[in-house]
């Protein structure tokens, strides 16, 4: 490779990409001179960084193909024969742990608390306040120097501890907090004024609700931080963020990716920037459940740091994409069966109801037919009982009445009756004198008992049963001129019959008979 040619970072296959971004952060080489320098260290990133800060030392990827060509001498070991049998048996393959990927936090913003002083303490504090300002302008610019101190330092060399001070240094001169979906939407706001319309669709909320809706959808997370201080941003923007073709992936919704953005100067990305070990900027992580690691675990599957072409970013992306979208696939593939089977339970579940309530709603109207039928056959049995109650009561009061029925008399004052019976008294012609005085009740009486006086002689012992009211189940009147006679206890025959007269006997028909 000749000196002022730009090595195409295409050739490397994306591993070797990240391996080059990882050296080219921590020793700010050149590109050209890195990847031979790589190339001679097998690609291994710290054996690379050791011949950087330490020059020419021991070549240790030769020393380490030499162990592996001369491996030590193993130690002595004794078995027996049975244990030498099962070893010449055992030609299973050897499990090796495949990397575990880095856990991605889950940041909640901060809201910070400030309590202002009033009257007389604020203007006793005030010059506290002013030199407290000052020493922060100065803490800001310690800050940077030092964090571009430690920029150059091998990774293992480097206090983790200070560089989440150190960047908090920094900030510290960062814009007020507000909630997440304002910062997101201002975030865009500021990402259009600066850049025009473009077809990123990024997510209105905060980093928390971004990284609990790629979880819950089975999503991958992409959040990319930028720095308006960093020289690089700008360009990266441009010339890779907006790319045609890293637009239409990120943007095609079968690749599944949710796409969020923040300012560092904003406190919630700062936090963001911190809990991700963000030391250079431009900065995208790409986050995704990984369920052989844990089933609620989201792990970072691919960081992509510093300015880089649109088709080696564009490599980072699907690499990773696809070594964990079968993972991603099975998992959905799970909740799809597990969703199928709890409709399908759900399903069998409301159909055993509505067969149940069926079932119950028939076992209901039979009891209530069973109870009506129970009812009406009481109803009727009572009836029954009642009409052979009245029945009796009513032959009791016909042989008490029998007996109070005066005798024919044989005088010249007489009323002689000619009655047509009918057909229920065995019909016929009945001729009969009544003394004048002789009440219609009276009258009544004989009609009905007619049949008991023609049978023989009479129970003169018989009483009038207690509690009955007899109805006469039939009428008398004249023929001509018509005229209905009821059973007056006042009113006598000689008040309407004179001397006598020609009367019929008519049966009663009962309202329900009628019916």
């Amino acid at each position: 490779m000749a000196d002022g040619v730009e090595f195409d970072l295409g050739q490397l296959s994306s591993q070797q990409q990240e391996a080059l971004q990882q050296y080219t952060d921590v020793t700010g080489q050149e590109i050209k001179d890195a990847v031979p320098l790589l190339e001679r260290s097998q690609w291994n990133v710290q054996i690379a960084i050791a011949k950087f800060f330490d020059g020419d030392g021991p070549d240790l990827v030769a020393e380490a193909q030499a162990a592996q060509d001369n491996p030590p001498p193993a130690a002595a070991r004794y078995e027996n024969l049975h244990e030498s049998f099962l070893d010449a048996d055992d030609d299973r393959p050897r499990r090796t742990r495949s990397p575990r990927t880095e856990a991605a936090p889950r940041v909640v913003p901060q809201q910070p608390v400030s309590i202002r002083p009033r009257g007389l303490l604020s203007i006793l504090l005030t010059p506290f306040s002013t030199t407290w300002s000052l020493t922060r302008g100065v803490l800001v610019v310690f800050g940077r120097i030092i964090s571009f101190f430690f920029a150059f330092l091998p990774a293992s060399f480097r206090p983790r501890y200070l560089g989440t001070t150190i960047r908090g240094l920094g900030q510290a001169h960062g814009r007020t907090a507000t909630l997440p979906q304002e910062a997101a939407r201002r975030f865009r706001r500021e990402f259009e004024e600066a850049y025009g319309t473009h077809g990123l669709m990024f997510f209105e909320g905060g980093h928390a609700q971004a990284l609990d809706t790629a979880k819950r959808d089975l999503k991958f997370f992409l959040m990319v931080l930028i720095s308006p201080e960093h020289d690089d941003t700008d360009s990266f923007i441009r010339n890779t963020l907006l790319s045609p073709d890293v637009v239409s992936y990120i943007s095609d919704p079968s690749n599944n990716i949710i796409l969020w953005g923040g300012n560092v100067a904003d406190p919630e990305a700062h936090q963001v920037a911190n809990e991700y070990s963000c030391l250079k900027y431009p900065f995208s992580c790409l986050v995704c459940l990984t369920p052989k690691e844990g089933s609620t675990k989201m792990g970072i599957v691919k960081r992509l740091v510093g300015p880089m072409t649109p088709a080696a970013y564009l490599s980072g992306l699907q690499d990773a994409i696809t070594k964990y979208s079968p993972d991603l696939n099975g998992v959905r593939a799970e909740r799809a069966a597990q969703e199928h089977a709890r409709n399908l339970r759900n399903e069998q579940d409301s159909a055993y109801e509505r067969s149940l309530a069926r079932d119950r709603e028939r076992a209901r109207q039979k009891r209530e037919a069973e109870a009506a039928a129970a009812a009406a056959e009481k109803r009727a049995l009572e009836e029954a009982e009642r009409a052979a109650r009245q029945e009796e009561l009513r032959r009791q009061w016909r042989i008490w009445r029998a007996t109070t029925v005066a005798p024919e008399p044989d005088t010249k004052d007489a009323v002689r009756l000619a009655l047509n019976m009918p057909a229920s008294a065995g019909g016929g012609r009945v001729i009969r004198r009544f003394a004048s005085d002789t009440t219609l009740e009276e009258l009544y009486a004989f009609v009905e008992c007619y049949g008991l006086l023609q049978e023989g002689p009479l129970n003169e012992k018989a009483a009038e049963p207690e509690g009955y009211e007899h109805k006469y189940g039939f009428q008398v009147a004249s023929v001509l001129p018509r005229e209905t006679f009821h059973p007056s206890k006042t009113i006598t025959i000689g008040q309407k019959m004179g001397r006598g007269g020609s009367l019929v006997v008519e049966d009663l028909i009962d309202e329900d008979e009628e019916e």
